[in-house]
């Protein structure tokens, strides 16, 4: 089930909100709170029934193995369940994610035969493996409670944050599902809620939806892609990841709100940072955030010498890749990030400050020639279109007078006698105008910020809205969020 999908907005949402705040009406809290997770859970195994069994047994392992925890004094025990703790739920992870990659170039270089499983990946481990292996730590440092079995499978099923974060924290999430000041609906927050929800559902279906067909045709088709099709198709990826990561972490907190509960950011105006390591504390925001708490931290941190910490960045940073996808594209984009992050370190010590619209060109092309990895499906491929991109052509002559040839499957898309989507006169004005967006405009985040409820806001959530459901009636589209897929 998708946020944007009728059966979700029209069925699910509304049901579910009805009777979760009619429950608490008539004193039933946890009646209520109970309704949500099984509410959660069926938004979960709307996709796959099989899985629900998966992540209902982690929630109760993960839970043993915490309660067992809190209520031991001795050290050795309480270290056998960490290690028993993280070392379940990295099996887990790894076998359903890793499992074929791993087996793959296992036979590669040992010219063996194993068969592979061909493995369906769950939807959302990632997201809540991470999260309760955060907690087992947290729990091993004594920084949890003793938690209700119902608050715990809350904090992990809620399932505005389920599919696609942002990561969150026990600390973060369980006080407020106790909280009795949240049992009652808050119009204030209902009315956020749908302001940012639509921003959101604008962003994906509206936009990134849109860039989506430039960029699959042309990663489809890389082999023939002129110079100005090959930048097209990775500024295309660039913006459609952009919007579509974007519009769900503004539809997750908009859901959020709707039940009262605030969801940590996990977005802030990536593209406009100036080096990479800003980047990072703009752009998924959760994801770094427990990578530094439970890896790089850990791992000794900055405390261990320069080398050590240029090694303990490197190690972060090809994790946060693999964390993203089971192949050696992931690697190399996490590996290249590490190696950016490092020589941004090793350029501050040289005090020399550029100038801000060179820093951030150097920024932004380093980012959108790393996402051609992130995308592509094999290395082969990633090469190849860095190939098209850096052989100039004579397609650069005539950018506006020739159509797209890497989109002609869309060629019959027609409305007002113009073949939109294969038209460089739209294509073009398009990526240049939903760039300048994503670098000058405030964010969803500063919008909701200073949100006050009057005419012009309401219009411009019917507009979102409107759009939303013209593109996807004249599109026919309904696609996934691309994070289903990390």
């Amino acid at each position: 089930m998708l946020f944007n999908s009728i059966e979700f907005l029209l069925l699910f949402l509304p049901v579910v909100f009805l009777i979760y705040f009619g429950l608490h009406k008539i004193n039933l809290h946890k009646m209520a709170l109970l309704l949500l997770i099984i509410s959660s859970l069926v938004f979960y195994s709307f996709w796959n029934p099989v899985y629900l069994f998966l992540i209902v047994g982690s929630m109760i392992f993960n839970f043993l193995i915490g309660t067992i925890m809190n209520g031991s004094k001795n050290l050795f025990s309480r270290n056998l369940l960490l290690f028993l703790g993280v070392l379940g739920n990295v099996l887990l992870l790894g076998y359903f994610k890793y499992y074929d990659f791993f087996v793959e170039n296992a036979n590669f270089l040992f010219e063996t035969n194993i068969a592979l499983q061909n493995l369906l990946l769950p939807l959302a481990i990632s997201f809540f493996t991470f999260q309760q292996i955060a907690f087992i730590i947290d729990t091993y440092r004594g920084e949890t409670k003793q938690y209700s079995f119902m608050t715990y499978a809350l904090f992990v099923t809620f399932f505005p944050q389920l599919i696609a974060g942002p990561i969150v924290h026990h600390h973060e999430m369980i006080p407020q599902f106790n909280d009795k000041s949240k049992y009652h609906i808050q119009l204030s927050n209902i009315v956020k809620g749908i302001f940012i929800f639509s921003i959101g559902l604008f962003k994906k279906v509206g936009i990134a939806d849109t860039f989506a067909v430039w960029a699959n045709e042309g990663y489809a088709n890389v082999e023939t892609l002129t110079f100005v099709e090959s930048w097209l198709t990775s500024l295309s990826y660039t913006l459609q990841l952009y919007f579509d990561f974007s519009g769900y972490c503004d539809m997750a907190i908009g859901l959020a709100l709707l039940f009262n509960i605030k969801l940590p950011i996990n977005f802030f105006s990536p593209y406009k940072s100036r080096n990479i390591q800003e980047f990072w504390k703009r752009w998924h925001m959760t994801l770094s955030r427990f990578l530094t708490h439970y890896l790089y931290f850990p791992l000794g941190g900055n405390r261990k010498g320069e080398y050590r910490t240029y090694l303990n960045i490197i190690i972060i940073f090809a994790v946060s890749g693999l964390w993203h996808g089971a192949g050696w594209t992931f690697v190399v984009w996490g590996t290249l990030h590490g190696v950016a992050s490092i020589i941004v370190r090793v350029w501050g010590k040289t005090k020399i400050v550029l100038p801000f619209v060179i820093s951030w060109f150097i920024t932004f092309s380093f980012i959108n020639l790393a996402w051609v990895y992130f995308r592509a499906e094999s290395l082969g491929q990633a090469h190849t279109l860095f190939g098209k991109m850096f052989t100039l052509d004579q397609s650069i002559l005539h950018v506006f007078n020739q159509k797209l040839a890497f989109a002609s499957t869309w060629e019959t898309f027609e409305f007002l006698g113009v073949h939109w989507l294969t038209n460089p006169m739209f294509v073009v004005p398009f990526l240049l105008l939903f760039l300048a967006v994503s670098l000058l405009a405030p964010n969803s985040i500063q919008l909701l910020e200073k949100f006050e409820p009057k005419v012009s806001t309401l219009l411009l959530v019917n507009v979102c809205i409107i759009a939303v459901l013209f593109v996807t009636y004249i599109l026919h589209k309904n696609s996934e969020f691309l994070y289903f897929n990390f």
